[in-house]
């Protein structure tokens, strides 16, 4: 069995000892029960990792001892998914699929037709329920790069995203039901992935329109239109596929 990963910032060296504590040591200690002898990865969200053994074990603190510390890269090419607001619980639960399905960077889009409004303190409060679902779901997928969650965004915002990454040779994909291309039909030899996904009411002609003059491609999954909430997480799992991606055994 694989063991559990869990995150701590900053990371001891090789051979150093480390003390996991705070709600990372209660989930570990008092939830997971792990107990001296056991082997434990940390990780920093970060690409960096450390295999360590446990050495003590008391109530909400493990105390470890770091046998081996490693960098794991990152995947190639980075991909940013823009994620309209879905409406209710299916906010977070597109946060978690994309996260486990490899996300880099997690924007969170007001599109025109967004049931979901964040406005006033819903932005902040928005933000930070988005990361910690992230960070959740990275370890439970046993993640070493954690993804970032960006600031709310306005569709001119998105435009001037999607201009920049096709400025610096990487591509912008707007998931549309009306579009002509497949997703199969392009070719991903670039550093970058922008990946737009719309609200349940779709994406708006002028969203479109302005989406894809500053360069992003529209294109569709296959003959079935997806949720919200799952479409990212399954436009991911191709890229793992069409790309180097996956090219990459899990760490232990």
């Amino acid at each position: 069995m694989a063991p559990p990963v869990f995150h701590l910032d900053p990371l001891p060296a090789g051979g150093d000892a480390a003390i996991l504590d705070g709600a990372e040591g209660r989930h570990a200690a008092t939830v997971r029960r792990i107990r001296v002898g056991e082997r434990v990865l940390l990780t920093d969200g970060r690409g960096g990792v450390a295999d360590c053994t446990v050495t003590a074990a008391a109530r909400d603190v493990l105390e470890l001892v770091v046998a081996r510390r490693s960098e794991v890269p990152a995947a190639e090419p980075r991909v940013t998914v823009v994620q309209a607001l879905p409406k209710g619980e299916r906010s977070e639960l597109a946060v978690e699929l994309a996260t486990e399905a490899g996300a880099d960077v997690i924007i969170p889009w007001q599109a025109n037709r967004c049931v979901a409004r964040w406005q006033g303190p819903k932005i902040d409060k928005g933000v930070q329920r988005w990361q910690g679902t992230a960070i959740q779901a990275a370890k439970q997928s046993r993640r070493a790069h954690f993804p970032q969650i960006g600031e709310l965004h306005t569709t001119a915002q998105v435009a001037e995203l999607i201009g920049a990454t096709v400025a610096d040779g990487g591509r912008a994909l707007v998931l549309h039901e009306s579009a002509r291309a497949p997703l199969t039909s392009l070719t991903f030899a670039v550093p970058a992935v922008v990946l737009v996904v719309g609200p349940e009411g779709g994406i708006d002609d002028g969203e479109l329109a302005m989406l894809t003059a500053r360069g992003a491609t529209a294109v569709h999954l296959g003959p079935t239109v997806l949720r919200t909430s799952t479409a990212a997480a399954v436009t991911l799992g191709a890229l793992g596929a069409l790309t180097a991606r996956w090219a990459e055994p899990p760490f232990d």
